[in-house]
């Protein structure tokens, strides 16, 4: 029987979305000790380093074997480009304004959900998501954000989306073992890119680096992705990525408190269409309830390792 999508968990949502969104400044912070490239190796190696040690705590379950390429294809494009764009962005735009475009997934997502998941999104979810991206719009407009910046911050966008598309399918892949790996391939693959465009690193390791350090890899990074890993294979793909609106709002809001960048009256008005715009996509399901991944039961898919 195929595994109904489901609604997702508003309460890990908030923690996902609040997690990545500090992400953003803590950037900003980490790059004044590290380089761009080596800073998103460092983040990606530890995380997959602490997800690894928690795999193998729980028991460990090794990818089947034709699952290999799509885990080593989601390391390179939902870890490695879409980190490497990231913070490329993120040094080149405000924090607030980085999270804002790094964080159009539910648009790109819609027609790949229905094409490949037939799930088909409400006329609700639509008009929530038409309302959440003008409030997107109005946020990234009013922070006046450099093209290089804007285009890498939407490519990060992109290759997440392509990432959690892949991760939808490797269903029959423990989730922990499945964060743990795409982010130790990603990181190898980050590691390698920074010793041949940047050389050898040279990171000044203070107090603050290692504290940003640690917080972007075990809270950021790798405490959400594993919830967001166990969302993607339970609840709506639309539905679920509609959430991460949220991230640009958390953005703004502690580039805000902690880095002095304080929103406009239009980034102002940009969060509360973005706030709006959620009840809409959540409002009802679709007519026909569409199918998010094949095998196992109706409790299967309120695991949280699944």
């Amino acid at each position: 029987m195929p595994r109904p999508a489901l609604v997702p968990r508003p309460g890990r949502m908030v923690l996902i979305t609040a997690g990545w969104g500090a992400c953003f400044v803590a950037i900003r912070w980490g790059l004044q000790d590290a380089p761009l490239l080596w800073f998103a190796a460092l983040r990606s190696l530890v995380a997959g380093a602490v997800v690894l040690l928690a795999a193998v705590g729980t028991g460990w379950r090794p990818p089947p074997r034709a699952a290999w390429p799509w885990v080593l294809v989601l390391g390179l494009v939902n870890v490695a480009l879409a980190y490497a764009a990231m913070f490329a962005g993120t040094a080149g735009v405000s924090s607030g304004v980085a999270a804002v475009l790094a964080n159009s997934q539910p648009l790109l997502m819609v027609l790949p959900a229905w094409l490949l998941f037939r799930e088909r999104p409400t006329r609700w979810a639509l008009a929530g998501l038409l309302l959440g991206f003008v409030g997107l719009g109005v946020a990234a407009a009013a922070s006046g954000a450099g093209t290089a910046g804007a285009l890498l911050s939407l490519a990060s966008s992109a290759a997440t989306v392509v990432g959690t598309l892949i991760a939808r399918r490797l269903v029959d892949v423990d989730v922990v073992a499945l964060t743990a790996l795409q982010f130790l391939v990603g990181g190898a693959a980050l590691a390698a890119w920074a010793a041949a465009a940047e050389g050898a690193p040279k990171v000044a390791w203070t107090p603050q680096f290692l504290a940003v350090l640690a917080f972007i890899a075990v809270i950021g990074t790798a405490a959400t992705n594993l919830l967001w890993f166990a969302e993607v294979r339970r609840a709506e793909l639309v539905r679920l990525t509609a959430w991460t609106m949220l991230t640009p709002v958390f953005g703004v809001l502690l580039g805000w408190l902690l880095l002095s960048e304080a929103p406009t009256p239009r980034q102002w008005l940009g969060i509360v269409l973005v706030l709006a715009a959620l009840p809409l996509i959540q409002l009802r399901s679709p007519r026909n309830h569409p199918a998010a991944v094949t095998g196992g039961t109706s409790s299967d898919a309120v695991d949280p390792r699944s």
